[in-house]
């Protein structure tokens, strides 16, 4: 076709990909193992980092949709918009989210604790159940997540992902250091799951682009029930390259990991809500608004 005006002929613009936060610890691997093999990866923009720093940038505008820490999204619920069904969580042990401490919890009042997490969440967490069911004040300061380091300032440590099972799993024991599991404490306490972090999207995002959205939240399903469905390759292809057993990575994968999200993980996250909010940035009954369902094109 001519163009009478001298000018370019239009041409469609270039799709651009969703930009996605990818979580670079073990215990998020279930959820993007499956995007390649179910064709999805190609689709993504994704940005790997920490749990902290990419809620930041979810919360800056800088992704489009990803994981964050439960209590980041709490204070920024009005902005974000949360994918059903996937979070990361547990109901009871979780393994890698632990105080590591030289002495008993209950004589941890006025004594130092560091916080090598890089979760708001599980800093959040341990904080409370010391101070609420364990009934101490500790001294905190925050820390890079090596053990050895922390524990040579303090007289317990709290560590989460990676750090974590390291030091549950091999330095503690040998250290005769005890290990006290938040996923355990949390359930014990309130007989709930505890939910560290959501998947969500920004609430301009959804807006603009539902149905992109709704693309990504299927993505991440069909990649987390092709992961566990398939669990045992994928631990021992994470064992290749990882200093934990295959054996010891499936049953991390698919008995303390919990990466689902439904009435009993949001009332987890209710409760949660309820006893922070009040010092944590947001009010004690916020609400969880949940995507609504945009049918499959």
């Amino acid at each position: 076709m001519a163009v009478r005006d001298g000018s370019a002929p239009a041409t469609p613009a270039t799709p651009v990909r969703p930009r996605v936060g990818h979580i670079q610890f073990l215990n998020c691997l279930p959820l993007y193992w499956g995007l390649a093999r179910t064709g999805n990866l190609l689709d993504l923009d994704l940005t790997k980092d920490t749990p902290e720093k990419l809620s930041d940038l979810l919360v800056a505008g800088s992704l489009d949709i990803g994981p964050i820490t439960c209590v980041e999204y709490l204070r920024h619920a009005d902005e974000l918009v949360v994918l059903p069904d996937i979070a990361v969580g547990s109901d009871g042990p979780v393994m890698s989210c632990v105080i590591v401490s030289k002495v008993p919890l209950a004589d941890l009042d006025g004594r130092k604790v560091a916080l090598g997490s890089t979760s708001r969440t599980s800093v959040r967490l341990a904080q409370l159940l010391l101070e609420e069911r364990e009934g101490v004040r500790p001294e905190y300061f925050s820390s890079p997540p090596d053990l050895d380091a922390m524990l040579a300032r303090a007289d317990a440590a709290v560590l989460i992902g990676d750090p974590a099972l390291r030091a549950s799993l091999e330095q503690a024991p040998s250290q005769g250091l005890a290990v006290h599991d938040l996923g355990e404490m949390w359930k014990e306490w309130t007989g709930l799951p505890f939910v560290f972090a959501v998947w969500a999207a920004r609430r301009d995002f959804v807006e603009s682009r539902p149905e992109a959205v709704a693309a990504v939240h299927r993505a991440f399903l069909e990649s987390r029930d092709l992961s566990l469905a398939e669990a045992g390759q994928v631990a021992a292809q994470a064992a290749r390259w990882e200093e934990f057993d295959a054996e010891l990575l499936e049953r991390y994968f698919t008995e303390a990991l919990d990466y689902s999200l439904g009435e009993r993980q949001l009332a987890g996250i209710a409760e949660f809500a309820r006893r922070v909010g009040h010092d944590s940035g947001f009010a004690p009954d916020v609400a969880v608004r949940l995507l609504e369902a945009v049918p499959a094109v």
